[in-house]
């Protein structure tokens, strides 16, 4: 029998993969494990862990996200076929840990990335910094990532198969006016139940801004509370709709004496009409562009806070009981007293030296 090299091995195998993607990628009987990333990013304690617990039916407590974690969920469609699998990453820390976008948006799974952004409703005045700097952090990311790949393929001789861009259908309500975010967005709003005893008028500017800014994006909006099984439910669906690809309902709540739902699609700037604002005459302010424009109107409402806390309250995780390791603990307690030790016998020393002198 015929010696057969590496080299032609290596490209058969190449050959196979190609192959099984040009027919869907069709494995295990004729089926594919679909596997997708999605990235939670939002508000300081705004209920991440929590929403995201619920919606994978997890009966656990929540606790304090750390940095950046990492979770999955499965979803079983049927006997003998293989789960559907997503990636779950969750940034903590609000905004003070943006740079660590860098890690779950990479150019490997750019092409089933999606976004969740959840915003405190119960803080509406921290509301648009901290969506801003978030959005921001990951668009600068993505656009990055997706620079890098486009030039290793062109330098492969290869079409680009990553863009920057999100394509639009052609009757997607104002198409020419939007700036689709570069990856399927979701804008969730937390703790409903002490957003909704906000005054009409507040209610009001939130809703309509949020629904200006989730337009832009191309985004989906639905605000959302824990403490209400009707409203995770809906949460769920749009949640899965990302992770795992389901489909997310028709329902569409425009009302802002209501909890909102709104799909990416579903909304215009005609029906979101102007900015609310009771106290201020917009032609008096100087913005660059609509969306410049909603964020004077907001912020005229609700000032931003000036000294945010989070860069305050980022604890030492060394010292957090739930990640507590007996034996490290034990064995650092000891290099910690060692070192005082030190400090002080060098302090006996240096002053030794200056009763010499």
């Amino acid at each position: 029998m015929p010696k057969i090299s590496s080299d032609t091995l290596w490209e058969q195998a190449a050959a196979e993969v190609h192959s099984r993607e040009a027919e869907g990628g069709e494995e295990d009987g004729g089926e594919t494990v679909s596997e997708r990333t999605v990235f939670l990013m939002g508000s300081k304690s705004g209920g991440k862990t929590s929403i995201l617990l619920r919606c994978l039916d997890r009966d656990e407590p929540s606790k304090p996200t750390l940095a950046l974690e990492y979770t999955f969920g499965r979803r079983a469609r049927g006997h003998n076929i293989p789960k559907d699998i997503a990636h779950l990453w969750e940034l903590g820390g609000g905004t003070s840990l943006s740079d660590l976008v860098q890690i779950p948006i990479t150019a490997v799974g750019l092409r089933s990335l999606s976004v969740i952004l959840t915003l405190d409703l119960s803080k509406p005045n921290a509301l648009w910094g901290t969506m801003e700097k978030l959005l921001q952090a990951a668009q600068h990311q993505l656009e990055k990532v997706s620079s890098q790949a486009q030039q290793a393929q062109k330098a492969k001789r290869q079409t680009p198969a990553y863009s920057a861009a999100r394509v639009l259908p052609k009757d997607y309500p104002d198409r020419e006016l939007i700036s689709p975010f570069p990856v399927p967005l979701l804008i969730i709003g937390s703790k409903y139940d002490i957003f909704q005893e906000f005054d009409s008028d507040k209610k009001k500017v939130v809703c309509k801004t949020l629904r200006f800014v989730a337009h832009y994006y191309a985004a989906s909006l639905i605000f959302t509370s824990i403490k209400s099984e009707n409203l995770m439910s809906k949460t769920k669906s749009f949640f899965s709709h990302l992770a795992f690809g389901l489909d997310r309902g028709k329902t569409v709540s425009l009302d802002s004496t209501k909890p909102l739902v709104v799909a990416a699609g579903s909304d215009s700037f005609n029906q979101i009409g102007s900015p609310h604002s009771t106290d201020v005459d917009i032609t008096s302010l100087h913005a660059k562009n609509p969306k410049d424009l909603w964020k004077k109107v907001y912020e005229h409402v609700f000032p931003p806070e000036q000294n945010t806390s989070e860069q305050r309250d980022v604890k030492d995780p060394a010292k957090d009981p739930q990640y507590s390791e007996p034996q490290i603990d034990a064995m650092r307690a000891q290099k910690d007293q060692e070192l005082e030790q030190y400090k002080r016998n060098a302090a006996k020393s240096w002053k030794g030296l200056e009763l010499e002198t």
